[in-house]
């Protein structure tokens, strides 16, 4: 009899799965030409971790000159762009410039219709203009990453009187490094952090390393889980973080070693990875900036949150917009109440919800200032 009800109710949660997903056909209508005779075209978007070369969520040519995919999604607000395989090659308007997420709200069966005026990489030679300021250094173009057997691109934005005095500068840790400085090698905006602190003479100065994302391994190396996109890495990551990168840093420029002067920052998958890092070690990133964090991908984090000893000054800011998805403020806002049980004083835990914000680097350059207002008292 318990055998019958268990299978009653494994086939009641498996038709309610499926009742509560929605066929989508996504087609190209205006399509850019394509130089090659033989094209991959793929969606990237919060429905897959922003993965611009995912084989699951490759669309099909249908021998008419246009490409076509079809995937059962649940109801709900996504963001996605098309690209040719990664993000040098996403899609853009017809001048080149970068483009907004694409915002499709999934309430039903349905098809759309995506209109693609250029490619990103078509523009090579004309978009190259970099916007870093006079401030931010290449460490080195192969930064070696021992713990995961890669190489990445590591960045430095340092003080504009870095140079002209001997003290030392409390140090912010950022994920993304490719979208931090430079137009030129972000494929899709970048925050302008340099921008927005050479604008700030006379606040508390920073230095902040950025690292680059790993392309087809952003995913697994910011996620601290197994997830249906691979093996996490997530600890390799921040342990190359904790045990080589800083330790670098703090040899050969003038840092302020200790916690409470340590920053962890980045923004969705980063969002989630610099959350676990200020957990795992709050003894050695004292804040951390959680933008737009990605904890759908890993809801373990949840109950790791909730095992973890913080120290009394540990400091987290959460923010996102509400246009991101149905369950971003949700996600961020229980995050932010396990933290707050743990932290008697709220104002190292402040929420801030952005109205009408989308999930991109735009929203993120917007969100930068405060808080670093909030990190610098």
């Amino acid at each position: 009899m318990k055998k019958n009800i268990f299978c009653a109710f494994l086939l009641f949660g498996q038709s309610f799965l499926l009742f509560g997903q929605q066929k989508v056909t996504f087609k190209t209508g205006i399509l850019a030409p394509l130089k090659a005779t033989s094209q991959h075209l793929f969606l990237a978007g919060d429905f897959n971790g922003w993965n611009p070369g995912n084989k699951d969520w490759e669309m099909v040519a249908d021998g008419h000159g246009a490409y076509t995919l079809v995937k059962d999604i649940q109801k709900g607000l996504y963001h996605f762009k098309v690209t040719r395989g990664d993000w040098k090659t996403v899609e853009c308007p017809k001048d080149g410039k970068s483009t907004d997420n694409r915002t499709v709200r999934i309430a039903n069966d349905t098809t759309i219709v995506v209109d693609i005026a250029n490619w990103q990489d078509y523009f090579v030679a004309t978009s190259q203009a970099h916007t870093a300021s006079a401030q931010v250094h290449i460490i080195s173009e192969k930064f070696e990453i021992p713990q995961l057997g890669r190489e990445r691109r590591v960045w430095i934005y340092l003080p504009a009187d870095y140079q002209s005095t001997q003290k030392k500068f409390p140090v912010i840790y950022m994920h993304d490094g490719q979208n931090l400085f430079d137009t030129s090698t972000s494929g899709y905006g970048e925050w302008g952090v340099d921008e927005i602190l050479d604008k700030l003479p006379g606040q508390k100065e920073y230095i902040v390393v950025g690292i680059d994302h790993g392309g087809e391994y952003r995913i697994t190396e910011y996620d601290p889980y197994d997830s249906k996109y691979g093996k996490g890495r997530g600890d390799d990551y921040i342990e190359f973080m904790v045990k080589t990168l800083k330790p670098y840093i703090d040899k050969n420029y003038r840092t302020k070693t200790d916690a409470a002067n340590t920053t962890v920052a980045g923004s969705s998958m980063g969002g989630l990875i610099s959350m676990y890092a200020a957990l795992k070690y709050p003894k050695v990133f004292g804040s951390a900036g959680v933008f737009s964090p990605a904890f759908w991908i890993a809801p373990d984090i949840y109950k790791y949150a909730e095992q973890q000893k913080l120290t009394s000054k540990s400091r987290f800011y959460f923010v996102c917009g509400d246009a991101e998805s149905d369950t971003m403020v949700a996600d961020m806002q229980k995050m932010a109440a396990i933290i707050r049980s743990k932290i008697s004083n709220e104002n190292n835990s402040p929420v801030v919800i952005i109205k009408g914000a989308s999930h991109n680097e735009k929203q993120w350059n917007g969100d930068f200032p405060a808080f670093y207002e909030w990190l610098i008292n």
